[in-house]
């Protein structure tokens, strides 16, 4: 059973930076895509970044793109979401997910509250 762990999440001001990890295990990610959601109170859950395992692809939703790096570590199957210049309305719980390309299965971490204050 895939596992996903997210931690990183705390309380920063606008402009500061922050890095989350999603800890990955109980299989194997190479036909997986990893990706970082984040749920704003009221709010639907949206696409933030996503890396291809085997790839190292990745994709970026506008909001994020040039701010946010998505990166992998192989070896401790982690995957990095490094948030920069960072605005209040990034404020959200963000969700790690894991979509496997060859049965379409998809698991979610518990998520990690991120609080940016202005």
């Amino acid at each position: 059973q895939v596992q996903l762990v997210e931690s990183g999440g705390r309380l920063v001001q606008a402009g500061d930076s922050l890095s989350l990890s999603c800890a990955a295990s109980g299989g194997t990610f190479r036909s997986y895509a990893i990706g970082w959601f984040r749920q704003a109170p009221g709010k639907e859950r949206e696409f933030v970044a996503a890396i291809r395992w085997s790839s190292s692809h990745t994709y970026y939703a506008d909001s994020v793109k040039g701010r946010f790096t998505v990166s992998k570590d192989n070896a401790k199957n982690t995957v990095h979401l490094q948030m920069n210049s960072l605005k209040p309305e990034d404020t959200a719980v963000y969700y790690c997910n894991a979509e496997s390309s060859l049965t379409g299965r998809s698991y979610w971490g518990q998520g990690t509250q991120v609080t940016v204050s202005s």
